[in-house]
């Protein structure tokens, strides 16, 4: 796990809100429950990584409350390289509302704070680069300067030109998406999933709990989720994409990338907050053994 990771994106805190139903204009329910913890999709997979056993560094737009969040400490004990950091003191940090009703459907608000910032900025030169939610101009300036690049727009995808998404696509290695997200990809660039396919070297599509498809040239992979008591959605796909980097970089085959993506993300859904359930790869290799049959020590 010598090979280092840059991961591209926010740093939030999240507030989480479990309701009894998700309230449309001019509607009121009650809130069942709440809690504050870290999240940001970049933030959510450097430190999976981290507490996998894998080199992360974490490149984000961070506030002047960042530090007395606690959350640097708590990063910087997982392993996770700051080094990367754009510290913005006249900002307060990204924050995330995220609301959640009994049956799992989710809707989020997201107060951008210094990530809005980061288009002002002129990034390094990267080696091997996930581009996590992020400000659409920097995600472009990062996927055309480096080596090799993982994409996953996610939610912020509505921030996105055509014409942005399309330079990114360009220089991308590895598309992450869920099924509604791929969806909108394809209108965006005016181009069928087919063609989709043939611009990127791996297209890999989440479909909640019935699992995942792993795209490539020659080959489909379906990768069945863990049946696992799910107590809360969010974070699950970033857990899936810092399990599926992790393996890729040290040379599984996407199947079993994928197989490794979803153990990780089961690990996620068992508690609420997307870092509080993190998986050792001891913990990893057990899981996948039980359900996948696939040992990862050979």
């Amino acid at each position: 796990m010598d090979k280092a990771i840059s991961i591209v994106g926010h740093t939030a805190l999240d507030y989480l809100f479990n309701v009894e139903k998700i309230a449309g204009p001019n509607e009121s329910f009650p809130i069942l429950d709440y809690a504050i913890s870290y999240g940001g999709g970049a933030a959510n997979i450097a430190a999976t990584i981290a507490t996998l056993g894998g080199k992360c560094q974490l490149m984000s737009g961070i506030g002047n409350d960042f530090k007395s969040s606690g959350y640097e400490e708590y990063l910087t004990s997982t392993g996770v390289d700051l080094s990367n950091l754009y510290r913005m003191e006249d900002e307060k940090s990204t924050k995330a509302f995220v609301f959640t009703d009994k049956d799992h459907n989710q809707c989020t608000y997201f107060h951008w704070g210094p990530s809005a910032r980061l288009k002002e900025t002129d990034p390094p030169s990267l080696d091997f680069v996930h581009l996590a939610t992020s400000e659409p101009v920097f995600n472009s300036k990062v996927a055309q300067k480096a080596g090799f690049v993982s994409f996953d727009p996610g939610q912020d995808l509505v921030t996105y030109t055509s014409e942005i998404l399309e330079t990114i696509l360009y220089n991308t290695n590895i598309m992450f998406a869920n099924k509604h997200e791929i969806r909108r990809v394809c209108n965006m660039i005016n181009q069928p999933f087919d063609k989709l396919k043939d611009m990127l070297d791996v297209v890999v599509v989440t479909y909640d709990a019935e699992g995942s498809r792993i795209y490539t040239d020659d080959i489909d992979y379906w990768i069945p989720a863990i049946p696992v008591n799910a107590v809360d959605p969010t974070g699950a796909g970033d857990g899936y994409r810092a399990g599926f980097l992790l393996a890729y970089i040290q040379g599984y085959s996407l199947d079993n990338c994928g197989k490794i993506g979803s153990t990780v993300a089961s690990f996620i859904v068992e508690k609420s907050g997307c870092q509080t359930n993190l998986p050792g790869w001891n913990d990893v290799e057990k899981r996948c053994k039980y359900y996948y049959d696939l040992n990862l020590s050979d």
